[in-house]
């Protein structure tokens, strides 16, 4: 409204200065000075009038600019008042875009112990930072999550954990991830039996085909169960004693498999029956199964069996091999012993 104002007035003023002399009807220096008294006076109103419409990060300083409008609407009479008042719009309207900068800055997050990136996987570490009650329940829930991500046989010991945990929220996720891995397999079991069922009513090599890969899948599924530790207790009696069913069940129709020899030793293992377990090892190692796949597990049962010499002497064998990284601690703590 100001700028409304200034301008009106400077216009008005302007008018003023051009029909002084002509009220005065004379070329004297009267008529001059109330000329350029009126046309200084309009050029200084329409000055302030088209300042607020220069760009303030440009149009420093700000006194330099005003007077700078006022000089030349002052100077070019006429052309001079409606050329500032054009050029004002023009640059108004039709300003450059600010240029973005060379080099923008960041804010910085928060440093957050707990959320440092881990260069690769750890089932330790991660477990420590979802028991850690100190970090914040969102972090821990999306931690969660992404073990939707992670190999079954290492995510559920981590999500049973969180079973017990005091937020409710967690122990509800928790226990819902690992109620849809056991219906997954479940409804696969379910799938498996069916098809078992219908192929043995069948002849013929189809059937008898059928009959194999439904019981090789069950082998499998009922495995998985107890390999992802989705299952406990009686539950996991039956997933073993199935699993060792259906496979025995294959391994009468396509014998020389040292793959489900070695699946049957770890069977007979968990069910406790070492001697058994013992002999399904190496005959798995005899039918050609790498040493390193099967000597862990010689290992174990050595130690179950409270032999602690023939178990030091298996571990001491796998230092000869490119053993995985997880099994360099348990090898050198064996072979400090001898």
């Amino acid at each position: 409204m100001l700028n409304l104002k200034f301008g009106l007035s400077a216009l008005l003023l302007e008018a003023v200065a051009w029909s002084g002399p002509a009220l005065l009807h004379e070329r004297s220096d009267l008529a001059l000075a109330s000329y350029l008294g009126a046309h200084a006076l309009a050029s200084v109103l329409l000055a302030l009038a088209l300042l607020p419409f220069m760009a303030a990060d440009r149009a420093r300083p700000r006194w330099a600019v005003l007077a700078l409008t006022a000089c030349f609407s002052f100077a070019v009479p006429v052309a001079g008042f409606a050329g500032a008042v054009l050029a004002t719009l023009v640059l108004y309207v039709y300003r450059t875009p600010a240029r973005p900068a060379d080099f923008g800055s960041l804010q910085l997050p928060e440093f957050d112990l707990h959320q440092r990136i881990q260069g690769n996987f750890r089932q330790a570490g991660l477990h420590s930072f979802l028991s850690n009650s100190r970090v914040p329940e969102q972090s821990r829930m999306g931690a969660m999550v992404a073990l939707q991500f992670v190999p079954g046989r290492v995510a559920s010991p981590l999500l049973r954990g969180m079973l017990g945990d005091a937020s409710e929220d967690l122990r509800l996720l928790a226990y819902g991830m690992l109620d849809v891995q056991e219906k997954r397999i479940t409804r696969a079991i379910d799938a498996q039996l069916q098809v078992l069922a219908e192929a043995q009513d069948g002849t013929g090599d189809h059937a008898r085909q059928q009959r194999l890969d439904a019981a090789q899948h069950l082998c499998d599924l009922y495995w998985e169960l107890i390999y992802q530790n989705l299952v406990q207790g009686d539950l996991r009696t039956h997933a073993v004693q199935e699993s060792l069913r259906y496979c025995r069940m294959v391994q009468e129709q396509r014998p020389g498999q040292p793959q489900l020899i070695l699946r049957q030793g770890r069977l007979l293992h968990a069910q406790g029956r070492l001697q058994d377990a013992a002999q399904a090892y190496a005959q798995a190692h005899a039918m050609g199964l790498p040493a390193t796949r099967i000597l862990p597990y010689q290992a174990e049962l050595a130690f179950a069996q409270r032999d602690f010499a023939q178990t030091a002497h298996l571990v001491q064998g796998l230092d000869q091999w490119d053993a995985l990284p997880r099994l360099r601690p348990v090898i050198d703590y064996w072979s400090t012993r001898t």
